[in-house]
């Protein structure tokens, strides 16, 4: 390729990317690794109506956005975030769909050596339905087996890798003859640009469940401290005056003062004493008493064979 198509092309991206910038307010800026081209087809497809995606190179992006940002100041906030393997996902859908359709392109993958591990591994414990002339795999990586009907038993679950851990060839061939796919690759979202704002996609997943449940936890706390330093405001007056009125009616029943909100309450505690004294009124009456056995007549003295 000339120097003149390069140019041509270069200012092609840059004029995409541009118009990229205008047309759209939000930004997932992604990663990239272990993505294919196919798997990123499939990608643009899914996200097709919702989203446009952008790969290209850093140096040309950050150099596009550093020319763009006289227009528009607030992109220079993304400079920070374009290192690595990274692409830009264009929306101004809702951001928390646009990040589910990207999870869900996700695609399983065998563990290849020398690749860094993304998640923890385990394997658990099975019949592998190796022959027992396999062992020397298991043995390698201090894997506890038994011979089981003719094959390999693994005995307990293990931790095969850790997240950061490189694969080595007995990890890889080991997962391959157990034909376990331990790892997951797509674009991960790393970071959110919204309309000049930067922040953790970790925000995207909090629901109106979560907000609710924590503005809940936040009133309950503003009223407990409100309650303790006798401070009426809106989270606390309505404990206040339930408080106040349970008061006010324990002083009328003690006082056997006669109000309208007593009279339930007076009701409601003489019913079960009365249910108590019937129920034991009744299971007295059919008591029956049991009759005390009568004495035997004693046997009458003689006089020793007197008048024998």
């Amino acid at each position: 390729m000339s120097g003149a198509d390069k140019l041509a092309k270069k200012q092609l991206y840059f004029s995409r990317l541009i118009k990229l910038l205008d047309q759209f307010h939000s930004i997932l800026i992604c990663g990239a690794d272990n993505v294919g081209s196919s798997q990123m087809q499939k990608i643009r497809k899914a996200a097709r109506g919702k989203a446009e995606l952008l790969m290209g190179k850093n140096t040309m992006i950050r150099k596009a956005i550093r020319g763009h940002a006289q227009n528009n100041p607030k992109l220079e906030a993304l400079l920070p975030h374009i290192k690595g393997n990274v692409g830009f996902v264009f929306t101004n859908d809702d951001l928390s769909t646009v990040k589910q359709i990207l999870e869900a392109q996700r695609v399983a993958a065998p563990a290849k050596v020398g690749s860094v591990a993304p998640n923890d591994v385990f394997i658990p414990a099975m019949l592998t339905g190796l022959e027992p002339s396999q062992t020397s795999f298991f043995q390698a990586l201090n894997i506890p087996t038994k011979i089981n009907k003719g094959q390999i038993e693994i005995v307990s679950d293990v931790h095969l890798l850790k997240p950061g851990q490189k694969v080595g060839a007995s990890e890889a061939n080991l997962l391959a003859k157990l034909d376990i796919k331990p790892f997951s690759y797509g674009l991960v979202t790393k970071t959110v640009y919204d309309k000049g704002a930067i922040y953790d996609p970790k925000v995207l997943s909090i629901t109106d469940e979560d907000i609710l449940k924590k503005f809940q936890g936040g009133v309950k706390n503003l009223a407990s401290i409100s309650l303790a330093l006798h401070q009426p405001n809106v989270a606390s007056l309505p404990h206040m005056l339930s408080n106040g009125f349970k008061k006010v009616l324990s002083i009328a029943l003690a006082a056997d003062f006669p109000i309208k909100q007593t009279d339930k309450l007076k009701q409601q505690t003489v019913a079960p004493v009365v249910t108590k004294v019937t129920e034991t009124k009744v299971a007295d009456s059919k008591v029956t008493k049991v009759k005390e056995p009568e004495p035997e007549p004693e046997p009458e003295e003689g006089f020793g064979g007197l008048f024998d």
